[in-house]
């Protein structure tokens, strides 16, 4: 089973080097993905989280 999808692995890894070799095309899509993961973050899952399941309140500190 280890094998069964190398072919397509193989092909991923050949597109990824490609793209990391252009560094401009690379640097791009490295932002646009930091940039786009803000509503998946720790802290907001976290919040949420102690919210829904803890009934629990944000603590202040000064």
């Amino acid at each position: 089973m280890h094998l069964a999808d190398l072919r397509s692995y193989t092909e991923a890894q050949e597109k990824l080097g490609v793209l990391y070799a252009d560094t401009e095309a690379w640097t791009r899509k490295a932002i646009i993905n930091v940039a786009c993961c803000g509503k998946f973050s720790s802290d907001r899952t976290i919040a949420e989280y102690a919210a829904e399941i803890w009934n629990a309140a944000p603590c202040v500190v000064d």
